[in-house]
């Protein structure tokens, strides 16, 4: 897939109703895509974002144990779909020179990346269900400007 844009995870917000969101930014934080997540996969990338681990793995850090012990390596998660408001995930892996490809949650891609320190993609066609990353967060310092090529 070309084209791919690079997100990192800017936060997570706790909605009114007790929902989370995870706020993930492009490299240049102009857009936010929001994606709604569940209660537990919210604690899970919450505590890899404060640096804690649990007394007991979960089941994230369960996946990093299984991919380690069978010699895999998560190379990267794209998020590259959304049907009906729910947005699709891949986990993309690479064990003994093989790739393989996992259809996964986004939350559970995020917190599993996280965890590896492997890069999260989105395909380009989400941009549109981005938000202003300005309008969300008026009180950050501006982002630089556009690149052009002068070329």
């Amino acid at each position: 897939m070309s084209g791919l844009i690079k997100l990192s995870v800017k936060t997570i917000v706790m909605g009114q109703q007790g929902s989370f969101s995870l706020l993930l930014t492009d490299e240049e934080e102009r857009t936010v895509l929001p994606i709604v997540i569940g209660a537990f996969e919210a604690q899970s990338i919450a505590l890899v974002l404060e640096g804690e681990s649990p007394p007991r793995p979960l089941t994230h850090d369960l996946l990093v144990s299984f991919c380690n012990t069978l010699g895999g390596r998560v190379e990267q998660i794209i998020i590259n779909d959304i049907m009906e408001n729910t947005y699709y995930a891949e986990v993309h892996l690479q064990r003994n020179g093989e790739s393989f490809t996992i259809d996964s949650r986004p939350s559970d891609a995020v917190a599993l990346a996280l965890r590896v320190d492997a890069p999260i993609y989105m395909v380009p066609g989400l941009i549109e269900f981005t938000m202003d990353y300005q309008e969300l967060f008026p009180d950050s310092e501006e982002p630089p400007p556009p690149h052009e090529n002068n070329e």
